[in-house]
């Protein structure tokens, strides 16, 4: 039986502090030498784990930047693949993630079937999630590359339908995306109806910028919010901090 030490922890975190902040970093958007002092501190910064994830793998090797990163992390690092190239075996888990707002079966179930065996032989901790993107604007590129249509961000039915159905399928966490960098976030009517429609944890990402942005959305529902794209190239801890604590609806940072 696969562990699930990580999702565990993670389901914990939610319950003592009232939700759980998730940095993701991208190590194609830059080196990952500029993020090592971020994930050094992350701990200290109230961050509750790490996400690496990146939609192409243009200029990095993705494999030796979560080395890297878990070599220094104090919180988990958990893969969050654009595709099953992405799986490698340094981190302590990955969002084994299906694409369920779109029809294209290359990311419903293909490159599940192609990473999996991977995921099995490097012994990570699997964690079943339902991936729904969600209308924010421009074209991001997760919508390009997986050739697939986001959910319209005022057809809350449809994206409550979307993870209920994840829900049955046994998956862990259903996550609402609107894109690396989006122009508008997820909508806090959207998180309110699928977190009420449904019992599996919400995860919600893509252009939450502010502290207020991710207090909105723990208070409409959400177990845990991701933020990446923003903290790019920031080499402040201050703000990090800011938005963390405004997750972390029950507790102060941790020190």
């Amino acid at each position: 039986m696969q562990s699930s030490a990580v999702y565990d922890d993670l389901i914990r975190t939610r319950d003592n502090l009232g939700a759980g902040f998730l940095l993701l970093i991208d190590p194609d958007k830059n080196p990952v030498s500029d993020f090592l002092p971020m994930v050094e501190a992350a701990r200290d910064c109230g961050v509750d784990a790490i996400l690496v994830g990146t939609s192409f793998t243009l200029y990095s090797d993705f494999g030796r930047a979560v080395k890297e990163i878990k070599s220094v992390s104090t919180v988990p690092v958990i893969i969050f693949p654009g595709s099953f190239a992405q799986i490698t075996p340094d981190a302590d888990a990955i969002l084994f993630t299906s694409l369920i707002s779109g029809r294209n079966p290359s990311y419903l179930i293909e490159e599940q079937v192609k990473g999996a065996p991977f995921v099995k032989k490097f012994g990570l901790e699997p964690i079943p999630t339902g991936y729904m993107l969600i209308e924010s604007g421009p074209l991001t590129s997760v919508q390009y590359l997986s050739n697939s249509m986001p959910i319209p961000r005022s057809k809350h039915d449809i994206a409550c339908a979307h993870a209920l159905a994840a829900q049955y399928l046994g998956m862990r966490l259903v996550y609402l995306e609107a894109g690396s960098g989006a122009a508008k976030p997820v909508p806090v009517e959207m998180v309110r109806a699928v977190s009420s429609y449904v019992n599996t944890p919400v995860v919600v990402g893509g252009g939450l910028c502010t502290p207020e942005d991710c207090a909105a959305r723990i208070e409409a529902g959400a177990s845990f919010v991701v933020i990446g794209n923003h903290l790019e190239g920031d080499g402040s801890f201050g703000q990090l901090r800011e938005l963390t604590a405004a997750t972390h609806t029950k507790d102060s940072i941790r020190i």
